[in-house]
């Protein structure tokens, strides 16, 4: 990916990589010019069309991959190269951390080229050469490499990173499994005694294990009769969780009527992020709380029923008994008569 942008914008210090993709945003403008560059995955020769560098090493292994750094400006430009290890945002996306902070996992274990000079509209490979200590622990370790520049802006320097996401396995025992935790409900009712509430449920899901995973969350809520379901495409499902990392989902379920104790649900369905592991068992995590849900519309109807119900009786006897009064004072009328 490349991205240009012209001098004298501030631009971001980010290392973003928006769903799988490869090349992390980041312009930069030294000097007078614009200057615009991306990074890929590479071999020796040159870039190989991969989008990211998925690597399986025991621990102990070494392997020497590369990344293109690509100068599509018109002048020469020394990059600084780095590597560092990676984490997911709370959206879900792909970022590394700074520069200025040392790696203490899968970056650690990178060794790159300090800074790299490349001529204008020139390309240049970088070996990245991935030593696994002996005794790291098996499971995803997930790193990456960039080629930055720094920028001046007044008092402010500038650091533009595009680069390149390492997902590091370490061959072992793997674990893949998710915690359900934080579970809260909530039941908000319609003020409509013929409309349904909706119940809202926060919950966070974790990745228990020691490998990248997605989960699919579903939220049941079942009343005495009823029994509704929630799946949201966008937010809940087809999102990356690493080891150790987790996400807080709000999901809203409606069509609960408010008949009591509301039982809730939330149940997350992982799958395996990335290439498939064989022997591998992969679980569901559920767990469910309860919230109460207090007919009042319904039963402030039920009250105003009944006092029309009333109200009407009563009316009806009142009209019986002046109709009664009016016959006999009528009688009463005929007998003076007679």
């Amino acid at each position: 990916m490349t991205i240009n942008r012209a001098r004298g914008v501030l631009a971001r210090l980010a290392v973003l990589a928006a769903l799988p993709a490869a090349v992390l945003v980041g312009p930069a403008a030294p000097s007078h010019a614009d200057t615009t560059w991306s990074v890929v995955p590479a071999n020796a020769g040159g870039p190989d069309g991969r989008s990211v560098i998925d690597l399986e090493l025991p621990g102990g292994g070494q392997v020497v991959e590369h990344v293109a750094v690509i100068n599509r400006s018109t002048e020469p430009v020394e990059f600084g190269i780095d590597a560092n290890d990676g984490y997911l945002t709370s959206k879900g996306y792909f970022d590394m951390r700074p520069s200025d902070v040392a790696p203490v996992d899968g970056g650690s274990w990178i060794t790159v080229p300090e800074k790299v000079t490349i001529a204008a509209g020139a390309t240049s490979v970088v070996p990245v050469t991935v030593s696994i200590p002996g005794n790291a622990t098996p499971g995803d370790h997930p790193a990456g490499v960039t080629a930055s520049l720094e920028t001046v802006s007044g008092q402010v320097r500038v650091q533009n990173r595009v680069g390149v996401r390492l997902n590091i396995r370490v061959t072992g025992d793997y674990v893949a499994k998710v915690a359900v935790s934080g579970v809260r409900a909530e039941y908000t009712g319609s003020w409509n005694p013929f409309v349904p509430g909706t119940v809202e449920v926060t919950y966070t899901v974790a990745n228990a294990g020691n490998i990248r995973l997605v989960s699919d969350n579903r939220v049941l809520s079942s009343t005495l009769f009823t029994e509704n379901s929630w799946s949201d495409p966008s937010a809940a499902r087809a999102r990356e969780l690493m080891p150790g990392g987790s996400r807080t989902y709000v999901a809203r379920v409606v069509g609960a009527w408010p008949l009591g104790p509301v039982r809730t649900t939330v149940v997350a369905a992982p799958s395996l992020a990335g290439a498939a592991v064989p022997d591998v068992a992969v679980r569901q995590a559920a767990v469910a709380t309860t919230v109460w849900a207090l007919p009042w519309p319904q039963l402030g109807l039920v009250v105003l029923l009944v006092l029309a119900f009333f109200a009407l009786r009563l009316n009806a006897a009142r009209r019986r008994r002046r109709i009664e009064e009016l016959i006999r004072l009528a009688r009463e009328g005929r007998s003076q008569e007679a």
